[in-house]
């Protein structure tokens, strides 16, 4: 049962029926299928995941299909997120090598970012990311590229010295160093990347969708009604402050790739 349903069905006042207050939880994340094949059931989710792809990518295909010098307004929209990754995160984090990384990174942002976005969009009303497996899915990705360019640049044995050695270590710690590090490097850097954009994601639809079912319960003729008013400022409020959330999210998940990159290109410690 979406959010929007358990609203239009809960059909509960707290006046004069008394009934309980039909709270939002796990299942404000649960779609019924549109449709079924077998065993596989494409749900809400994975369509508007589909169309954040087909909208990053149409727009940049659109802006740069036929790049002008003198840019009209979508490249020019464009080229302004495009520099913003280039020069605020990869150059920033990167370097020169950044530039090569540049399209992945953006690609990685905007993606992100629109998922998150769906959370305010009418008829959509739904962040992406608060369904674990798509922060797990891009977390995998930048796992997957980080270990890739570690082993790429510095081959096997210097890949696993970036990994988990660090010079001048007492003899006595080198092993607790070494499975420390292997630990943040291999195993808790996906995790938490995952962890990160899905917590704030979860936890901003649910504080949303508990404001606005509450405004509903709480709208009746009599004092309630003022009651009804404040959860209801709360419910727009979380929703302004959820487009702020959405964007830093994008640009965290963004960052914290770029970082990850660099520490591929780098020389162990």
């Amino acid at each position: 049962m979406s959010a929007q349903t358990l609203l239009a069905e809960s059909g509960c006042h707290i006046q004069p029926s008394g009934c309980g207050f039909p709270a939002p939880g796990l299942n404000s994340f649960n779609f019924q299928p549109i449709f079924s094949i077998g065993s596989f059931h494409f749900t809400k989710p994975m369509l508007l995941a589909i169309l954040c792809m087909l909208i990053v990518v149409g727009f940049f295909w659109a802006a740069f299909s036929k790049p002008k010098l003198v840019p009209g307004k979508l490249q020019l929209i464009g080229e302004i997120g495009y520099n913003f990754i280039a020069r605020g995160i990869a150059r920033d984090v990167i370097g020169k090598k950044g530039d090569k990384y540049v399209p992945f990174l953006t690609s990685i942002f905007f993606f992100v970012w629109i998922m998150n976005i769906m959370s305010i969009i009418p008829l959509a009303q739904f962040p992406v990311a608060s369904r674990f497996a798509y922060p797990v899915a891009l977390a995998a990705l930048v796992w997957i590229t980080y270990m890739y360019l570690t082993f790429k640049t510095h081959g096997f044995k210097g890949g696993v010295k970036n990994l988990v050695w660090m010079e001048g270590l007492p003899k006595p710690l080198i092993p607790l160093i070494v499975f420390l590090e292997f630990l943040q490097n291999v195993i808790t850097r996906p995790f938490t990347l995952a962890v990160r954009l899905w917590a704030n994601m979860f936890a901003g639809h649910m504080l949303i969708v508990m404001f606005s079912v509450a405004t509903w319960y709480l709208l009746t003729p009599s004092i309630m009604a003022a009651f009804a008013g404040g959860s209801f400022i709360l419910a727009v409020g979380m929703t302004a402050f959820e487009v702020l959330i959405q964007f830093l999210q994008a640009y965290i998940f963004t960052l914290l790739t770029s970082l990850y990159i660099s520490g591929a290109l780098e020389e162990g410690h």
